[in-house]
């Protein structure tokens, strides 16, 4: 795979929207190429090349393709966005929409990122080494179509309405996670659709799941405030992760006569 590394300039600005930091916008290119590639600050149009000092190498095709962002970026959005093949390693903090309606390849951020990452996401992996914001996994403001495919690693802690309307993939979060992590979950797939699922080590202040209708969740950890919603229906050991452990089997949410399991480490 070809190496292609963006070193942060010491440049002010306020926030950059950087959809062309993606495998797919770069490959077949040359640097100046790349450098030329627009970015926006507002509704000011400006090169990469003015923010980002670009090296490396090239590839022709999107899935041989590496980009390496050697340092922080915490006000750069959409890093990786609808991305289909290649790798991002991200070596700092990004800001928004990192990975948003992403299809395939890999991304790996060592630091944290904001709200909104890999919204609507379809296939791939993400792996968060830090602590993601609100709303990763979920659906994009004003629609009900959420993640659909691909598998999200968050090593930190998780923002409020994680996966929310989540139709497919894999989240699993190591750490804690806000409110309404799992709402509306399963909303729009068929019985024959794999289901989704959310892994959950930490602890919920609660609304876990709530208005789901299909998918599998499982909290290791500890739910505050359960949703009336669910009913207990036994336990059962699960190996999660490498570790086996007993869960408590709850059903719903039946307020939407949901056939979604919420399993509970008893």
């Amino acid at each position: 795979m070809e190496r292609l590394t963006l070193t942060p300039r010491d440049v002010e600005y306020l926030v950059l929207e950087a959809s062309v930091i993606t495998p797919d916008a770069v490959c077949g290119k040359t640097l100046e190429e790349i450098a030329e590639l627009p970015v926006l600050e507002g509704n000011t149009k400006w090169p990469l090349g003015r923010f980002f000092t670009i090296t490396g190498k090239v590839a022709d095709a999107a899935e041989d393709q590496g980009i390496i962002i050697d340092g922080d970026v915490p006000r750069v959005k959409y890093i990786g966005s609808k991305m289909t093949a290649g790798a991002v390693l991200c070596k700092g903090d990004v800001d928004m929409y990192c990975g948003a309606w992403m299809k395939g390849g890999r991304i790996r951020v060592k630091g944290n990122a904001d709200a909104f990452a890999a919204i609507q996401m379809e296939g791939g992996d993400i792996l968060f080494e830090g602590n993601v914001g609100d709303y990763c996994g979920a659906s994009y403001r004003g629609d009900w179509r959420g993640m659909k495919g691909g598998n999200i690693v968050i090593n930190g802690n998780a923002g409020v309405t994680l996966g929310e309307y989540m139709m497919g993939g894999k989240i699993t979060v190591k750490g804690n996670v806000g409110i309404n992590a799992g709402i509306h979950m399963g909303k729009g797939i068929g019985a024959k659709d794999p289901l989704p699922t959310i892994i959950i080590h930490g602890d919920s202040p609660g609304r876990v799941g709530a208005f789901m209708t299909r998918g599998n969740i499982y909290v290791l950890g500890t739910i505050e405030v359960m949703m009336p919603g669910f009913s207990p229906d036994g336990t059962e050991e699960l190996e999660i992760d490498g570790v086996k452990t007993t869960f408590q089997i709850l059903n719903g949410d039946h307020g939407e006569k949901g056939r979604g399991k919420l399993f509970v480490r008893t």
